[in-house]
């Protein structure tokens, strides 16, 4: 299999800006892109292959075609594409949510559950985040908070920065607030439970539903730790630096920097997603040389070997 290079699925959606079409040069009628979905074999948003020998091809496709080797040995016992990998530019805040387990959301909801980290590229000045509860509560205590329109007051704000990563377990109360752009891996799921959206309406004039009784079953009721610094420190490699930003037993991220050039190696353990939040340069395997920019996503299958990075840019690398 060729690596592939990746056209995303975008969403708009009430709460989205304008930062994806003017930054990364990303095309659609509305005004309001809130959500490139960059790494998407999920059925409400595939992405599509973009040259190549499965040029026009969905990711879904692509995969199908080759076999579910391309994904790793890390993947072989999985039921499907493991990973959805997102940029998301919040000019207004998002609803107050919060997403499944594994097994809740298998049952309930034919899905995957919803583990997730966000690194952020870009905020306002004084944007913040909802992670979780200020202190811990009942059930019945948070219930009671979303039926009288208290719950704001129940949760935890923490302001952010550029560079900060937030690592979000499933069942854990969040959301985003305006003015951040964000990159986001998460698992490969769209199940989210809402508990409170500001009262706002959609365009068809409705205000959007809400999950209470599903949130409730799910929601983890303490409140929780945080450290929003990345897991590991900068290390030099050639051509730049790179620092894992976060792992857990669904994903790693890794934040490369480069201004040069440096080998890579996707190994038979996991495929590789590369995404460009920054800059500009190229891909080379000695059969195959891709240009890359600010907005750009690569698949590079399992066992495909060594690639070369070269040019000044800031990418996200993603594994298994």
């Amino acid at each position: 299999m060729e690596i592939l290079n990746l056209k995303p699925a975008l969403k708009e959606i009430i709460w989205g800006g304008n930062r994806m079409k003017d930054g990364f040069g990303f095309q659609t009628e509305g005004d309001n892109i809130a959500e490139a979905w960059m790494l998407s074999a999920h059925k409400d948003g595939p992405c599509t292959v973009v040259g190549g020998e499965d040029d026009g091809m969905t990711l879904i496709e692509a995969v199908a075609k080759h076999g579910n080797a391309v994904l790793g040995t890390k993947c072989a016992d999985l039921p499907d594409f493991p990973l959805l990998v997102k940029f998301i530019d919040a000019r207004d805040r998002l609803s107050v949510q919060v997403h499944p387990e594994n097994e809740y959301a298998r049952r309930v909801e034919n899905d995957n559950g919803k583990t997730e980290a966000w690194y952020i590229l870009a905020c306002d000045e004084g944007a913040e985040l909802i992670y979780g509860f200020n202190g811990d509560l009942t059930k019945d205590e948070c219930r009671t908070a979303i039926e009288q329109g208290t719950l704001l007051e129940k949760c935890n704000r923490v302001a952010v920065k550029p560079g900060d990563v937030c690592f979000i377990p499933a069942g854990t109360l969040h959301a985003i607030g305006a003015g951040i752009l964000l990159a986001e891996v998460q698992q490969s799921s769209n199940v989210t439970y809402r508990v409170f959206d500001y009262n706002r309406v959609g365009k068809d004039g409705k205000q959007r539903e809400l999950h209470v009784d599903k949130a409730l079953d799910v929601v983890h009721l303490n409140k929780p730790a945080r450290d929003f610094s990345a897991q590991g420190e900068v290390q030099a490699i050639n051509g730049g630096t790179q620092q894992l930003l976060a792992s857990c037993e669904y994903f790693s991220m890794t934040a490369l920097v480069l201004d040069g050039e440096t080998v890579r190696t996707a190994d038979e353990t996991s495929f590789v997603s590369l995404l460009v939040t920054d800059g500009n340069g190229s891909l080379a395997d000695g059969k195959q040389s891709i240009a890359l920019q600010k907005g750009s996503c690569i698949f590079v299958p399992a066992g495909h070997g060594d690639f070369k990075l070269q040019g000044k840019m800031k990418i996200v690398e993603i594994r298994v």
